[in-house]
């Protein structure tokens, strides 16, 4: 869920949900206080008016009364002097917090007040309200009263008024209570709401923070394994996958580190025991020189001739080192040039025949490319690949002739080269590896194979600079061929 989705649920949250529970509490408080009005003043038929009006709630509460001394007035006006009827009016009507007083031509005859009650002064005299008016109306002084008055005649024919007197102060509980009943269950849904949001929030949003704060802890103390997992799909998710995005790499990073150091530890390994090899031979061979041993003119001259091979042998390796130390950081001194397909292939391996002869390895080479054929490349790197393909090959030559095929292919928009060996060939599980820097098939580093485990994959770097492809396919005990493409260089017309 996206931050904006959860700010506007969160707004209708804050919003609605107090506003429905305050509204349903309510409507409960009502129906309860309904309730208890009832059974404290026998109040009927409670409506939401009697709630919030006090003259009307005042006045309901002796409506019943007052119509059963109406009619008494009416029929029977002799009971309004009988003491034992009034007290037992009175004593309902106490019930509700209200009293009879009677008055007969203007004279009191009867109080029903609580002793240490105050009258109200003023009282109305016959007459001087509406006749059989029940509502009554409200004396706001120091006490607020609703005062009920009823005109009538005594049987004797004397002027009769009687006034039922109820307090208002009976509500006052009532309504305390009511309000801070609200008072509390609105503090209480208030708490409620924010509580809810501050769980789903925690949930939401800060448990990923903490969580991302724990991930980061980690990358700061050196632990790059310990992922982050989230499954939210808000700007916060997306935080979090994207630092699980850059966990990783640096993880990746750090290994290809930790690799790249440990392959660069064998490189000086390797190169260190292929200097080895040789170093001990001209210093064998010198201090043969030095010391006599070689007392024969021929004698010297193979030692010198070993010396010389030696030191070739060195420098090849000094330069495979520098020619490394250029393609790791991507610094290989490129210069492309249009190139005749036929006559470079031809000069070239009229050079590597040369050297192979001297070794007795015997080269074929077969050029089915046109003599229109041309590529863009770099003379001297392209023919780096083929010395370091072929010198590879010999290597691993373990017949007693040892034979390097070299065909050049026209396929298409591509030149393909393929240079194929009678060698041992190489072990299928090693085969996919093979242009892997460091990586070598032979693990016994013997003297015959030795090499610092680079010659091959400065070819493919140079190859894939070239924007070519290569690949390997070999058999064991059969020999192996390398193939290359390079694509063919194309005039585009002119319009």
């Amino acid at each position: 869920m996206k931050m904006k989705t959860r700010l506007i649920i969160s707004f209708c949250i804050i919003i609605f949900v107090p506003v429905s529970l305050a509204g349903l509490t309510l409507l409960g408080f009502f129906h309860m206080q309904a309730k208890d009005l009832r059974q404290t003043y026998g109040v009927e038929d409670m409506d939401y008016n009697y709630m919030v009006n006090s003259v009307h709630l005042l006045n309901r509460m002796t409506q019943r009364i007052y119509q059963e001394l109406k009619e008494t007035a009416v029929s029977e006006p002799e009971k309004l002097e009988s003491t034992l009827y009034l007290s037992q009016m009175n004593e309902r009507l106490l019930e509700k917090s209200s009293y009879l007083i009677v008055k007969k031509d203007g004279e009191i005859i009867y109080v029903g007040a609580e002793e240490g009650t105050e009258i109200p002064a003023g009282l109305p005299g016959y007459g001087e309200m509406k006749l059989n008016d029940e509502r009554g109306y409200l004396v706001d002084g120091e006490r607020q009263e609703l005062i009920k008055a009823l005109d009538f005649s005594f049987e004797d024919g004397g002027q009769g008024s009687l006034y039922i007197i109820t307090s208002a102060e009976c509500l006052v509980p009532e309504i305390r209570e009511f309000i801070l009943d609200v008072v509390i269950s609105v503090i209480l849904i208030l708490l409620f709401t924010a509580a809810m949001l501050t769980i789903w929030i925690y949930r939401s949003m800060i448990n990923p923070i903490k969580k991302l704060q724990t991930a980061m802890q980690n990358i700061k103390d050196g632990n790059l394994d310990a992922a982050l997992e989230i499954d939210s799909k808000d700007e916060i998710g997306e935080l979090c996958r994207n630092f699980e995005e850059m966990r990783q790499r640096l993880k990746d990073s750090a290994e290809e580190s930790l690799e790249s150091e440990r392959k660069n530890k064998e490189l000086i390994s390797n190169i260190a025991h292929d200097l080895k090899t040789p170093i001990t031979a001209v210093k064998g061979y010198s201090e043969g020189l030095m010391d006599g041993v070689a007392d024969t003119p021929e004698k010297r001259e193979k030692y010198i001739k070993t010396i010389y091979n030696k030191a070739n042998e060195m420098d090849l390796l000094l330069n495979e080192l520098t020619l490394y130390s250029k393609i790791d950081t991507n610094r290989i001194p490129y210069e492309f040039n249009r190139i005749r397909v036929m006559a470079y292939f031809e000069d070239c391996m009229e050079e590597i025949g040369l050297d192979l002869e001297a070794k007795n390895i015997g080269l074929s080479y077969y050029n089915y490319a046109g003599d229109d054929v041309q590529i863009i490349a770099d003379p001297e790197q392209l023919k780096r690949v083929i010395r370091n393909i072929v010198n590879n090959s010999v290597k691993y030559l373990d017949k007693p002739q040892g034979l390097i095929n070299v065909r050049v292919k026209d396929v298409g928009d591509f030149i393909q080269v393929e240079i194929e060996d009678n060698g041992k060939g190489i072990c299928k599980k090693d085969l996919p590896y093979i242009f892997d820097r460091f990586y070598r098939a032979d693990a016994s580093r013997n003297s015959a194979t030795g090499g610092s485990g680079i010659g091959l994959s400065i070819v493919r770097k140079i190859i894939e600079d070239h924007g070519g492809k290569i690949w390997a396919t070999s058999k064991e005990g059969t020999g192996t061929i390398m193939y290359f493409v390079l694509r063919k260089y194309q005039e585009v017309p002119s319009e």
